[in-house]
């Protein structure tokens, strides 16, 4: 049996930076535009510092599940004690991924400020722009409610397999097909995954060029 494990790694947002050249006139749609889309930013700082916990703690399970794989059942209390070991961090991952979800949602609270905005740009050009950010947005977050159910499910099978583990009776055919469920349901979060990364790629690139070509410059 082969436990494949997808490293959960997102592409987030470009960090804050500071910018040149702003309007100073609060009601400016180009100068509300952009405090939006840099409080989004800080909106998602949280979603950021999941990041790296979470990948620590995938490449720990699988780290145990091979320990276990490689003892035979005369060492049953130390596969059970591994075994509760990876329940526990699964349990943990799954506490700091809703931490991101939610961070998330604040994210897309604040995003939606700019569907009352993006029609005010007197430049149908940043009109534009401002118009594919908000689709490219709405995208990702769809990939993200989606991304949350696949990986939510590949959680759950893995404490399923872990809590098999457990059983000293468990027919090794049943092993097998839990595995294949794990090893599926890993597939789809990668593939999810992949999209998510897509739609962030693509906003980090298009708000770069509505910030050059509103005269905002990133500053060095």
């Amino acid at each position: 049996m082969y436990f494949k494990k997808y490293p959960f790694i997102l592409i987030v947002f470009m960090l804050t930076v500071g910018l040149i050249g702003c309007s100073d006139k609060p009601n400016d749609p180009t100068e509300k535009m952009y405090t939006i889309l840099e409080n989004v930013v800080s909106k998602e700082k949280t979603f950021e510092n999941q990041q790296d916990p979470l990948v620590a703690l995938e490449k720990k399970e699988k780290n145990l599940y091979n320990q276990i794989l490689k003892l035979g059942m005369k060492e049953y209390g130390q596969i059970v004690k591994l075994a509760d070991e990876a329940l526990a961090s699964a349990e943990k991952r799954k506490e700091l991924f809703e931490t991101e979800t939610a961070s998330l949602k604040e994210s897309e609270n604040e995003f939606r400020k700019v569907a009352d905005l993006k029609e005010d740009f007197a430049n149908p050009e940043l009109g534009q722009l401002a118009n594919e950010l908000y689709q490219i947005m709405e995208n990702r977050y769809r990939a993200h409610d989606e991304l949350y159910r696949q990986y939510t499910k590949a959680i759950n099978h893995d404490k399923e397999l872990y809590g098999m583990f457990k059983n000293k009776d468990i027919p090794l055919e049943d092993l097998k097909n839990q595995v294949k469920k794990v090893n599926d349901a890993h597939q789809k979060v990668y593939t999810e995954n992949e999209k998510f990364n897509k739609y962030t790629e693509q906003y980090n690139d298009k708000k770069l060029l509505f910030y050059k070509k509103a005269g905002l410059d990133p500053a060095k």
